[in-house]
């Protein structure tokens, strides 16, 4: 089991993560707030604007306040 860095010391199983989008398009936020609804999102930004959003297998949303890029370079290296 790889955990990577999801921002302020959370750590997330890379193997569970399908994938990895930025916050900004209008379905990304609609599933946001249906999974926020749900009760399967969890916020691990700390009060910080969301960057990015992880999906997993499970159906459970993670939002962090870590760039894209910076939590593809995690789950590469």
């Amino acid at each position: 089991m790889k955990l990577i860095d999801a921002g302020f010391g959370n750590y997330v199983n890379c193997d569970r993560v399908i994938s990895v989008v930025s916050p900004d398009s209008l379905p990304v936020r609609r599933l946001v707030q249906d999974a926020k609804n749900a009760g399967r999102m969890i916020d691990v930004s700390c009060g910080k604007k969301t960057k990015s959003v992880l999906i997993t297998d499970s159906d459970h949303i993670i939002c962090s306040a870590e760039e894209p890029e910076t939590i593809i370079k995690s789950i590469e290296g």
